[in-house]
């Protein structure tokens, strides 16, 4: 029996970045051998076993064979005589397929190690065809090597494997897995673009692509469309350390731009009332979570209005006021904040304004702060008729604003 650490953690160990998780593979050994070890069995698909100390995973050196369609499509076989070499053939990516001995020495069949010092992202085979989650895999190292680029014959292959359908079986909730791990990370904005150089952000997320070639106004957005405006607001949402929900509503808060009449365009005037159909058709088909879909729903719906709170028409205290109310400031403030933080990588993804300030956020937390100063049990006890207590408690909150707005006057 031979235990060799591989994956990722060879991988980063590589690379000088911090190795957290351990993964190891074992060949020459039957799953009776880990058990009288005391190794505890967690696999479903194939052997996979818990170290009885460090409860770190340990699995049978395998191959696997296609015979479906889909992610769950494969036979494995966890014989003996598996070589190391043949688990390794099965990985997704050259830098992945290295493994190395407990006293250091790497075996590395495909090249992997060279692919590092080139910063190249590389299939280590056909069978890379075989499993479409590796293609959002791929993106989602792109989104994390920021400085990696994706070999040419790799994307011929992704863009084989789009057109060929294998994508199409990919179950939901594993689609939003993927692409919620990319959006969390360095650069999510270069997963977007390495699934729609494939074509798969067509047919996985379709909403998102039809923003690619919808005009911007020249003088606003000199990057040209609203898909590149997309990629410099999620890069922006990435570098302000946003969270999950937070990205996800910067990919989605221009949704509504992609079915705006086109005599319109460049401007987007109805676009926040046509991106909640969109956010709600991707939302459903891709289960994605209650809390990031609500945000992105109100982003699509507010992100306008917090925008335009000052400059040469802003926003009146009535509309300021229905804009806290609507984003539940009191009962959930850090979603508020969090609502602001998007509208401020929003801002900043323009070309040349990735570190502009935003002065609309401390507008908006001052106006919050005055709201929440209105003392609503006081008002609502001098009200004779309670039925129009909210109409007062109304004008008491839209007086709190003017007072620290004086220019919305």
């Amino acid at each position: 029996m031979e235990i060799y650490s591989v994956g990722g953690s060879v991988r980063d160990a590589l690379l000088g970045r911090p190795v957290t998780d351990r993964d190891y593979v074992v060949v020459g050994a039957r799953p009776e051998d880990l058990l009288a070890l005391g190794y505890k069995p967690v696999g479903k698909d194939f052997p996979v076993f818990l170290h009885p100390e460090t409860h770190a995973e340990y699995a049978l050196a395998r191959t696997e064979k296609k015979h479906g369609r889909g992610y769950h499509g494969f036979v494995f076989y966890t014989g003996q005589d598996v070589k190391l070499e043949e688990d390794l053939a099965r990985r997704d990516l050259t830098i992945n397929a290295m493994a190395q001995t407990a006293d250091g020495r790497l075996i590395d069949p495909f090249n992997g190690q060279a692919d590092l010092k080139n910063k190249v992202l590389r299939h280590v085979g056909p069978a890379f065809a075989e499993d479409p989650v590796r293609l959002l895999r791929l993106a989602r190292f792109a989104a994390r090597f920021s400085d990696f680029s994706i070999a040419p014959e790799t994307n011929a292959l992704m863009r084989d494997m789009v057109e060929a359908g294998e994508i199409n079986h990919l179950v939901p909730e594993r689609v939003w897995q993927e692409i919620a791990r990319g959006l969390m990370e360095t650069r999510p904005d270069r997963m977007i673009e390495a699934l729609r150089e494939s074509g798969a952000l067509q047919r996985l997320l379709p909403e998102v692509d039809a923003l690619f070639g919808i005009p911007e106004r020249a003088d606003y957005h000199p990057e040209g469309d609203s898909g590149a405006h997309l990629l410099l607001a999620l890069n922006a949402a990435a570098r302000m350390g946003l969270t999950l929900a937070g990205r996800f509503a910067a990919l989605t808060h221009d949704l509504g731009k992609a079915t705006t009449p086109p005599e319109i365009l460049p401007h987007h005037y109805e676009h926040e009332a046509r991106g909640e159909a969109p956010l709600l058709q991707l939302s459903d088909r891709l289960k994605i979570p209650a809390d990031c879909r609500d945000l992105a729903l109100l982003t699509i719906r507010l992100h306008g209005k917090i925008h335009n709170v000052c400059g040469a028409t802003p926003l009146k205290p009535g509309t300021m006021v229905e804009t806290l109310e609507a984003c539940d400031f009191r009962r959930r403030p850090e979603r508020f904040e969090e609502i602001l933080r998007v509208c401020e990588a929003d801002s900043r993804g323009r070309q040349g304004y990735e570190d502009a300030p935003y002065p609309q956020a401390a507008i908006w937390r001052a106006a919050a702060a005055a709201c929440r100063s209105v003392n609503d049990a006081a008002i609502a006890a001098l009200v004779k008729d309670k039925a129009n207590i909210p109409a007062r408690l109304r004008e008491a909150r839209i007086a709190a604003v003017r007072a620290v707005l004086p220019q919305t006057t």
